[in-house]
C-alpha cells in the first residue's frame, strides 16, 4: 500500500509541467549602472594591428610597472602576516587602525579620535556608505559633472535621486556656485565635491573650498568629500573639507589606492568631522552600514599603522615630481594642435583635453574620436561623456615618459588627418 501510494506521488509529480518562465531581477539590480562600463561597451575597439596598442583610459597607477608602491607598505603587509591577522574584527575597523588614520589627519583646526574614523574595502566602499547614509529615495545628493561616474552607480543602486552641478573648465573647473545654490531644495541631503578631481586634474583653492563651505552652512547639510587623491596637489594649495570646515559636517572618504599606489588592496577609511556633533544620528547610521560586509581586509587594515608610520616623505613628492613631470609633457606636447584643448591639471593623475568638433571633418563627437583614434592609431583615452561632459577625452598621466610622448605623437598625427578641409578617409576596416 505503501509503495503504490509513493508510486502515485511520483507519476504526479512527473505529470507537472516544466516551468519556463524567465525569473524577474529586483528593481536593486535593475537600477545598478557604471556609466563607465556601459559606454565603453559601446565603443567599437579595433586598434589598428600595425602599432602596439597605448591605453591612456585605466586610473590604476599600478598597470605599467612604473608608479610601485614603496617597500615599507610591502614590509608592513609582510609584519603583519606574521600575526593574529586571521580573524574578524569589529566592522568598523581594528581600534588601532582607526587610531592611526586619526593620528595622521589629526590638525590643530580638525582634531580627531579613533571614534571619528571608519574603515571600509576601499574609497569607492566609503563613498556608498556615506551616500546610502545620508541620501534616501525622498532625499538627493548633489554630484559634480564631469564627476565620477560611480557616484551615479551607488546613487541608482539605492534610489538616491542626484542632481548635477556644473564646473567650470575656464575656471580650473571650479563650481559654478549660483548654479550649484539654485539646485538646492528642502529635500537635498548634501553636496558630494571631489578635490583633487578625477576626472579634471583640478584642485580647488583654499578660497573656493571656503566659498563652497558657505553655501553648505547656510542651507544645513553636510557635505560629502571624496578626498582618495588628498595632497597629491603639485601646483597652487588645496586642503581637506574637513580641515577647513568650522560648522560644516564633512565625511571624508579615502584610502590607499592612490597615494600608496595599491589599488587593488581595496582598504579605505571614511573620517567624520563634526565639531559641533551634528552627526550623532549618522555615526550609528556608518556603523550599521559598516556591518554590510563585515568589516574590510583585516590583513592590509592592520598594516596601516606601520604603513602611515614608516613611508618617507620622499616617496610622496618623487610620486608627484613624477605626475607633474607626465602632465607637462602631455601639456607640452599638445598644446599647439589646433583640433585640441588640454587643460593643465594641478592634481591628481588626470588631465582632460577638449576635443573642437568644428574642427574636424568627420568627426562628431568625444566617442567618435576615441574609436576613429583607436582605429587609426591604437591610442585609447577615456571619452568624456561617460563623466557628464560631452566633446572631452580623460587622458591617464601615469603612464610611463616614452609611452606619452608617442601617444602624444599619433594624437597630433590624426587631429592633422582629420582636421577640416582634408577629405574623409575611410576606416581602414573599410579599405580593400
Amino acid at each position: 500500500m505503501r509503495k503504490s501510494a509513493q508510486n502515485g506521488i511520483l507519476k504526479s509529480m512527473m505529470r507537472q509541467p516544466v516551468c519556463t518562465s524567465t525569473i524577474e531581477t529586483s528593481p536593486c539590480a535593475e537600477n545598478t549602472l557604471n556609466p563607465i562600463r556601459k559606454l565603453v561597451d559601446q565603443l567599437v575597439i579595433n586598434p589598428n594591428p600595425e602599432k602596439s596598442l597605448l591605453k591612456l583610459s585605466i586610473g590604476d597607477p599600478s598597470v605599467f610597472g612604473n608608479f610601485d608602491p614603496p617597500p615599507q607598505v610591502l614590509k608592513a603587509v609582510s609584519d603583519n602576516l606574521a600575526t593574529s591577522c586571521y580573524g574578524y574584527v569589529p566592522a568598523h575597523g581594528l581600534v588601532s587602525t582607526r587610531e592611526a588614520i586619526a593620528k595622521y589627519y589629526n590638525t590643530r583646526t580638525s582634531p580627531l579620535s579613533s571614534e571619528d574614523v571608519y574603515v571600509t574595502s576601499g574609497c569607492s566602499d566609503a563613498l556608498r556608505i556615506a551616500m546610502e547614509c545620508l541620501g534616501s529615495e525622498k532625499r538627493n545628493i548633489l554630484l559634480p559633472k564631469p564627476g565620477f561616474s560611480l557616484y551615479q552607480t551607488i546613487a541608482g543602486n539605492r534610489g538616491i535621486p542626484v542632481k548635477f552641478y556644473d564646473l567650470d573648465p575656464e575656471k580650473d573647473w571650479s563650481i559654478d556656485l549660483d548654479q550649484l545654490e539654485s539646485l538646492i531644495d528642502e529635500n537635498t541631503a548634501a553636496i558630494l565635491v571631489t578635490n583633487p578631481s578625477n576626472p579634471c586634474g583640478s584642485a580647488f583653492s583654499v578660497q573656493h573650498q571656503l566659498d563652497i563651505l558657505a553655501v553648505a552652512e547656510r542651507h544645513g547639510f553636510p557635505l560629502i568629500a571624496d578626498e582618495i587623491y588628498q595632497n597629491m596637489v603639485f601646483e597652487g594649495e588645496s586642503k581637506s573639507f574637513g580641515e577647513l570646515s568650522e560648522n560644516v559636517p564633512v565625511l571624508s572618504c579615502g584610502g590607499l589606492a592612490k597615494r600608496w599606489l595599491v589599488p587593488g588592496w581595496r582598504v579605505g577609511w571614511l573620517i567624520a568631522h563634526d565639531r559641533h556633533n551634528r552627526l550623532s544620528k549618522v555615526r550609528d547610521g556608518l556603523t550599521r552600514l559598516c556591518q554590510v560586509i563585515i568589516g574590510a581586509n583585516v590583513l592590509v587594515q592592520g598594516a596601516i599603522p606601520q604603513i602611515l608610520e614608516t613611508v618617507p616623505q620622499s616617496f610622496y613628492d618623487d610620486t608627484l615630481n613624477r605626475l607633474k613631470n607626465a602632465a607637462d609633457i602631455v601639456y607640452s606636447e599638445l598644446k599647439d594642435c589646433p583640433q585640441i584643448r588640454p587643460f593643465k591639471p594641478k592634481g591628481a593623475m588626470y588631465m582632460m583635453v577638449q576635443i573642437k568638433i568644428d574642427q574636424f571633418e568627420d568627426i562628431n563627437d568625444d566617442m567618435e574620436f576615441v574609436e576613429k583614434l583607436i582605429t587609426e592609431q591604437s591610442v585609447f583615452p577615456l571619452p568624456a561623456n561617460i563623466f557628464g561632459i560631452p566633446n572631452y577625452v580623460r587622458l591617464v598621466l601615469t603612464v610611463p615618459e616614452d609611452i606619452l610622448r608617442e601617444a602624444c605623437k599619433r594624437i597630433v598625427e590624426f587631429c592633422e588627418n582629420h582636421k577640416v578641409g582634408v577629405p574623409h578617409k575611410k576606416p581602414r576596416a573599410e579599405t580593400s
